[in-house]
């Protein structure tokens, strides 16, 4: 017996995206939480830049799986906790293609496919998989992937320490126009210097977003 659904609501949305992060987050416990940050603070950089609501809410989505195509990476890649080989880092590079045939199968995805295939896509053209350069790349991929560098950097890892808020605005400011859209980059720092972003105690990651 089979059901049709002939609609789909933004809450069920959500609900499947929370049940696929955390059948990501249950493969690497360094991963847990960083997705849902990701995707929140990718939400706070739309609003900041006053993006339409729908755009704003595909951001949010495509965000929370943009790492998705990590469940195609083989666990001990996932979870060494030492450097990583060339050849091992060339499989966790395939995980955007992955995750962007992942959402590309789902109709009610399809639309955030850009953001988790481009993601790690770079400003100057240098990144993957297709290297895209500047306003090539979408521009919710473009804020995705500040945040998810971000957060990459302030969450502590087995082989070093979480990077402070102005330390990792200071190697994002390193990194603009090169890796990441100078544009967003900006955003970042206006919501830091608003204190937005505020340094905490919290042993997974060293910052919290600050939603008035």
């Amino acid at each position: 017996m089979y059901i049709l659904f002939d609609s789909v609501t933004l809450e069920d949305l959500h609900d499947i995206v929370d049940a696929l992060s955390t059948a990501l987050d249950a493969k690497n416990s360094y991963m847990c939480g960083h997705s849902e940050r990701v995707a929140e603070l990718s939400l706070l950089m739309a609003q900041t830049m006053e993006l339409p609501l729908a755009e704003q809410e595909r951001i949010h989505i495509g965000a929370h799986l943009h790492d998705i195509g990590k469940i195609g990476i083989p666990d001990a890649i996932l979870n060494k906790p030492g450097k990583l080989t060339e050849e091992e880092f060339d499989t966790i590079r395939q995980h955007p293609e992955i995750g962007g045939t992942i959402v590309g199968k789902i109709k009610v995805f399809r639309s955030v496919s850009d953001i988790v295939r481009h993601h790690h896509e770079r400003f100057d053209g240098k990144g993957y998989p297709d290297g895209l350069c500047g306003e090539e790349i979408s521009l919710g991929a473009r804020i995705v992937a500040v945040a998810d560098s971000f957060d990459a950097m302030t969450t502590m890892r087995t082989y070093r320490s979480a990077f402070g808020v102005c330390e990792a605005i200071e190697e994002m400011e390193r990194c603009r126009g090169s890796q990441f859209d100078p544009n967003i980059v900006d955003i970042l720092k206006k919501l830091a210097f608003e204190k937005k972003l505020q340094s905490t105690c919290n042993r997974d990651f060293a910052y919290r977003l600050v939603i008035a």
